[in-house]
């Protein structure tokens, strides 16, 4: 019945083809939600909402291990440069003018002539 009203407006008004808002009728589009729908589709809203959580969920411990991640590579890299420094220093001391210096004090000098080899023979360990 609107097509056929429609049809007869073009053919009374031509001048006015050119615009067809003025010709149709407005559509009101509207969310139309009952409560019989909304019961019917509970089930899946349910879902879709438990869906949501899980995402939410998901993307909070995906960050939360990223931080650890990187808190402990900042650790790794804090710890191998105290290992560097500790083993460079052990290899600091453990010269030979480095252990001289720091023996002086319990006495001990640094040999002046190679050491020697003492022979010693007993006739009781030939036997």
């Amino acid at each position: 019945m609107l097509e056929e009203e429609i049809i007869e407006k073009k053919q009374e008004n031509p001048a006015v083809e050119g615009n067809p808002e003025t010709l149709e009728p407005k559509k009101e589009w509207r969310l139309r939600i009952n409560y019989s729908m909304l019961v019917q589709n509970m089930p899946r809203i349910l879902f879709l909402a438990a869906l949501a959580l899980i995402y939410i969920a998901n993307s909070h411990l995906a960050e939360k291990k990223i931080r650890r991640i990187n808190q402990l590579s900042k650790e790794i890299k804090e710890l191998k440069w105290e290992y560097i420094n500790v083993k460079s220093e052990l290899m600091f001391r453990s010269k030979m003018s480095e252990v001289s210096k720091s023996v002086e004090q319990l006495g001990l000098k640094q040999l002046s002539s190679p050491p020697r080899k003492i022979l010693l023979n007993n006739e009781t360990d030939k036997k």
